[in-house]
């Protein structure tokens, strides 16, 4: 009689650890999914975008300036806002966001 009842109570217990893993598993990846792989791929496009930058590129700076690239000099970006107006900024400070709703509206 005890026997019965201590193998129906550690078979119980089994089955629930097999579903804590399960549990755990699936908010892994779930997680990955919809966190983690988009953020990568976000993350090459970013990079994809500032490596291809060059002159002509109509660009939206992270603060919101709008201007055509003048030259490009190593990390530094010459974008032109107007005539003989010219701002040096950062390649990081360019955004890809913006700039794709810029071209996208043209």
């Amino acid at each position: 009689m005890y026997h019965s009842l201590l193998l129906q109570v550690d078979g119980g217990a089994g089955s629930g650890i097999m579903g804590q893993v399960f549990l755990f598993g699936s908010i892994i990846l779930i997680m990955y999914f919809f966190m983690i792989r988009p953020q990568q791929k976000k993350q090459k496009e970013t990079t994809k975008f500032i490596s291809e930058i060059k002159k002509g590129d109509h660009v939206v700076t992270v603060g919101g300036i709008h201007g055509k690239v003048f030259s490009v000099e190593g990390d530094l970006v010459f974008v032109e806002l107007d005539k003989g107006m010219k701002l040096k900024v950062e390649k990081s400070a360019l955004s890809l966001d913006y700039t794709k709703k810029l071209n996208n509206a043209k």
